[in-house]
């Protein structure tokens, strides 16, 4: 059982920045890749970001890329997420999760932390 904690997020204006990050305990989460999801109110949890279990492979949903970054510390059990140029449309619940990407099974959730970019 892996338990994750997110924290970092809070009120931003636009063009701003936030890092978020997630401690995860009860088990270690080298084993696992990792990923953030979001949602939005009104819409679908998507995709954000994820890394691979050993933090050399990286991917973004395409609407982030270049102003987001996804980083782990296996050592410390952590996953971050560096959000720079916040746009309004960020603003949702941010989710990490611990899973397996190739068996698109992502089994293990945070409780969300809150992102609100105003214009």
């Amino acid at each position: 059982q892996v338990l994750l904690r997110e924290s970092g997020g809070g009120l931003v204006q636009a063009g701003g920045s936030l890092r978020l990050s997630c401690v995860a305990s009860g088990h270690t989460i080298h084993m696992y890749d990792m990923a953030w999801f979001r949602q939005a109110p009104g819409k679908e949890r998507e995709f954000v970001a994820r890394i691979d279990y050993t933090g050399d492979k990286v991917a973004y949903v395409d609407s982030v890329k270049g102003r987001f970054t996804i980083s782990r510390d296996n050592a410390q059990n952590t996953l971050s997420l560096q959000m720079n140029g916040l746009k309004p449309e960020d603003t949702a619940v941010y989710y990490c999760a611990a899973g397996f990407e190739d068996r698109n099974d992502y089994s293990f959730w945070g409780q969300g932390t809150q992102v609100t970019v105003s214009s």
